[in-house]
Order: C-alpha cells, then structure tokens, then sequence
C-alpha cells in the first residue's frame, strides 16, 4: 500500500490510473447498514437464519427446511444478468414429509431472515431479484417487527403469486393485518416482467413507507393513512426476510384453485418437481 505524495518512480499518467483504481484511495460513496451480495460462496450465518420445517402459516403448501435443495449460494455466472453471487430460494418435490408437528406435505423450500443477527429501524431496503413464471408459487422480500404480529407492523416489499406481470405491496399491523386495505399491485411496462432482475426496495420513515421498483416510485402509505385503520407501529426495529412459499391462502384467493393443491396448480407442481423453479436474489442492501 503507497500514500499519497510518496514518489514511486512511475509516470504521471500511471499514477493516476494508480490512483484511480486503488480502492483505498477511492472515498466510500455511502455506508449501508447492512449489505450481501452472497459472493462467499455459502450462506453467512452471522447474518442470516434458516427457518426450518416448525413453522407454518397462511395455509401454505411447502416445509421449510435448511439443505442445500432449497437454500444455496450460485456463482454470478451461473444465472443470467447477476451482479454478483446469487441467493437461490428453491421449493423442492419431496412428497410425504412429515414435519415435526405430524403436518404431511410434498414440498419442502426455504426461508432465511436477519431476526436476530441484524435489524433496523427506518431507512431504506433494496434486493436484486428475479423471479420465476409459476402460477401459484409465492416467493417475498419484507420487513417484520421482533414482537407478536402485527402488533410491531410488517412491510412487504415484493410479494408474488405467480402472475408474471404483476407483484404486489402491503403493510400490517394491529387493526390493519390480514386483508390489509393498505396494499397495492405494481403491473410491469410491457417487455418486461418478473421474470427479469428487478431492484424491489422501500422507502421507510417516520411518517410514511414509500415503495419502489427500479426506483420507480409505485405506493406510498402515509402515517394519517395508516392511523385511520388502527396505530402506527413502524418506530421499531425490523428484521429481513426472504422466503419461498409454495401454494396457500394468497395464491388460492388470486387464482381459484383447489386442487392437487391449495393455490398451486398441476403445472406448477409439475415445473417443482423438474427443477424448474427458483427464486433468485443477487444482492441484498439497507441504507439510513
């Protein structure tokens, strides 16, 4: 490592590149909060936890579990158009599974989230992700307090059920959960959808939640409007989620079906069952 104004016997023009190009001597721009690319090759548990199979709500189809099936981490070049190493979320057919409750199930996927390891309170969060055209899958990105839902409010950035033109934005909390009125669908220009990299982020402050797709702003929730419903309960901490659901009671209220499964159709089961269908994240970024 040089310092500046020490002679190193180069030409000017070589200094300069030096200069130029030498990270130390480059100002940061910013200083996130927090920040993955996932380019270490494995998950990092000092920032991320595994949900596994103890946990289900929403009527949803799958188990999560913690294996390298639906959990990994992919070289950039291994999926088109990444940054960056990439966050694969992966529902996988693995019919009969029993979970530790006795719940039989023929999917398993995953779940990872920053509860415990990272959280923050007002800010901005953004993720490069791609999606797959799965009717019925149901892949998110959002924010959720640490206490009892929804007393400490959640914010859902991306969520997704499998209608490639189209996902979907919401907040909750307590007189405001569930069917939440606070809720909106973001429809792509045409030539694009889902299933290209899209940065989903929000916009979170002391009086309102601001939404965004490709710094496009596409909802705004103010504090008025939320405390016409119920409280405000965005002045505390929240931790980061990124999960793929399979079926459930979301996917089921968009699309009407019953049957092999709730909310998933058979061609959906079926793209599962041949490895067709992921969820992709190339990065991960929390800014004041």
């Amino acid at each position: 490592m040089h310092h500046p104004g020490r002679s190193l016997g180069l030409s000017a023009a070589l200094v300069s590149i030096a200069l130029f190009t030498t990270p130390a001597l480059v100002p940061a721009q910013d200083s996130p909060l927090f920040f993955d690319d996932f380019d270490q090759g494995e998950l990092d548990r000092s920032k991320w936890r595994v949900i596994g199979p103890d946990f289900w709500v929403n009527d949803e189809v799958q188990a999560y579990i913690d294996s390298a099936e639906t959990i990994r981490i992919l070289p950039a070049d291994a999926v088109p158009g990444a940054e960056n190493g990439v966050l694969e979320l992966r529902p996988v057919y693995q019919p009969g599974f029993e979970t530790p409750s006795g719940r039989i199930t023929d999917f398993v996927s995953g779940r990872i989230e920053t509860r415990g390891h990272f959280d923050f309170t007002h800010g901005r969060a953004s993720a490069r992700i791609r999606l797959p055209d799965a009717e019925g899958a149901w892949p998110a990105w959002w924010l959720l307090g640490n206490g009892a839902w929804p007393e400490t409010g959640e914010i859902d950035i991306m969520e997704y059920v499998g209608e490639k033109d189209w996902v979907g934005v919401a907040m909750h909390g307590p007189g405001y959960s569930g069917e939440t009125p606070l809720v909106n669908k973001y429809f792509f220009d045409g030539g694009t959808d889902v299933t290209d990299w899209h940065v989903y982020s929000v916009d979170w402050r002391e009086d309102r939640v601001e939404f965004l797709v490709d710094d496009k702003l596409i909802y705004r929730v103010t504090r008025p409007m939320v405390e016409h419903y119920g409280d405000w309960v965005f002045d505390n901490p929240e931790h980061l989620i990124l999960n793929f659901a399979v079926g459930g009671i979301y996917p089921y209220k968009t699309n009407g079906v019953e049957k092999p499964y709730l909310g998933l159709p058979t061609e959906t089961a079926e793209a599962i069952r041949a490895g067709e269908v992921a969820m992709w994240v190339d990065w991960v970024r929390i800014d004041p």
